[in-house]
């Protein structure tokens, strides 16, 4: 009973240690796929909008709270995540990339 036992617990590993290589080679195949591309690219219909009304209204919140920023010392990162980051998103990107 004891051997049988080993050879199973074996066996399982073995399976597990040649099941997770296999399933990344899945997920990657899954990220090829054609429909799933063109469904995001059909999807910049939208997101695009959007990032640029996010690229305005953080514009006017940075001006807005610039002098409390400036106060304390933090503008460089007010204006990357106000202005730069949704601007890198909306422009910058290629399509069909989230």
């Amino acid at each position: 009973m004891n051997g049988i036992l080993k050879r199973v617990i074996v066996l399982l590993t073995v399976m597990a240690l040649v099941a997770v290589p296999c399933m990344t080679c899945f997920a990657a195949e899954l990220e090829q796929d054609d429909d799933l591309t063109a469904g995001k690219m059909a999807a910049e219909v939208v997101v695009r909008p959007l990032g640029i009304c996010a690229t305005v209204i953080g514009g006017v919140i940075f001006v807005a709270t610039l002098p409390f920023s400036a106060l304390g010392g933090n503008t460089n990162a007010a204006y990357d995540y106000l202005l730069a980051d949704p601007f890198k998103f909306t422009f910058s990107r290629p399509l069909g990339e989230f």
